[in-house]
């Protein structure tokens, strides 16, 4: 007969040897953790995109209980943690996040709400992640990707600097749109993804710089573009920022290798159709920088900044 524990039973003995394999270093000659992942419609749909684009562990983002976690965590035993998410804008949601944590959250996130960057919202939110000592993952995003979208943690550019120095025992992790574009000191929240030559002296390169509790999320086709776009300047920037960058992925194809929808069908991030994000980014990442460099970028940052035993 069967039954639920036999399932899960059958996809973790599945999984086992991917993990073995990744583990050793597989295809990418290190272990690879994800720190942004979005669950799957399934738990298998979860491992086939892990085992596929040859991710050894995962950062669960999306979950708002420990129950919740547990219920993906089940079915792949040890190969992933979690983020906590709640509505920041109401205290149900910063009473989610805070319980979050003490059920075994690692981080709050990914944050991305319709407040500003330096707003009452994610004030509360830095003052709460300092005191439970985690960190923050922000969405920012200043140009609509569909119709009537709204724009995310807006201000990055100009205001979220006074939330860095405001904080400094909050450990924030920029991501998405208007954090990679403002590599390049000519960004003007013109355009989801600018293209072409980098120029020196942006605001998020800068901050990364300036500030030892800010971070970087490589994720999504906003992380692809950026660390694509320009490959004399990835170099100096990975090389810079060793050890503040985390890979993720942000990726929805179905297998680790581009089939399904790719970037929940963005027609902005068009060139990533029929590409796995994480894949991508990962070659990518692996041939701008040494060994040494692309192994904590691909595992040992997060697993330092999450205290995550390697």
């Amino acid at each position: 007969m069967f039954t639920r524990r036999g399932f899960l039973e059958t996809v973790a003995a599945a999984s086992a040897l991917p993990v073995l394999r990744a583990q050793a270093g597989g295809e990418w000659g290190t272990p690879v953790f994800d720190l942004h992942f979005h669950p799957r419609p399934t738990p298998a749909a979860n491992i086939a995109h892990l085992d596929g684009a040859g991710i050894t562990k995962a950062n669960l983002l999306g979950a708002q209980t420990k129950a919740q976690f547990q219920t993906i965590e089940a079915a792949a035993p040890g190969r992933f943690i979690w983020f906590v998410r709640g509505n920041i804008a109401t205290p149900e949601g910063l009473a989610a996040l805070k319980q979050g944590v003490k059920d075994g959250a690692q981080g709050l996130g990914e944050l991305k709400f319709h407040v500003a960057a330096d707003g009452p919202e994610l004030k509360s939110v830095a003052s709460m992640a300092a005191d439970l000592n985690v960190p923050v993952l922000i969405h920012f995003q200043e140009v609509d990707h569909f119709e009537n979208e709204g724009k995310w943690s807006t201000g990055f550019a100009k205001n979220f600097e006074a939330m860095l120095k405001a904080n400094p025992k909050t450990k924030f992790i920029g991501h998405a749109d208007a954090f990679w574009a403002n590599v390049s000191a000519d960004y003007h929240n013109d355009a989801a993804y600018p293209s072409g030559p980098i120029k020196p002296g942006g605001v998020s390169d800068k901050l990364l710089s300036d500030y030892a509790n800010f971070y970087g999320d490589c994720s999504a086709n906003s992380g692809n573009n950026a660390l694509s776009r320009d490959p004399e300047f990835t170099k100096g920037f990975l090389a810079r920022h060793q050890d503040k960058l985390m890979f993720g992925s942000d990726c929805s194809c179905s297998d680790g290798h581009g089939a399904g929808i790719s970037q929940a069908n963005n027609p902005a991030a068009a060139r990533l159709s029929g590409k796995c994000v994480a894949r991508s980014t990962l070659t990518v990442l692996k041939a701008s920088t040494t060994p040494a460099v692309f192994k904590k970028i691909a595992w040992g940052n997060a697993h330092k900044l999450l205290k995550i035993p390697a």
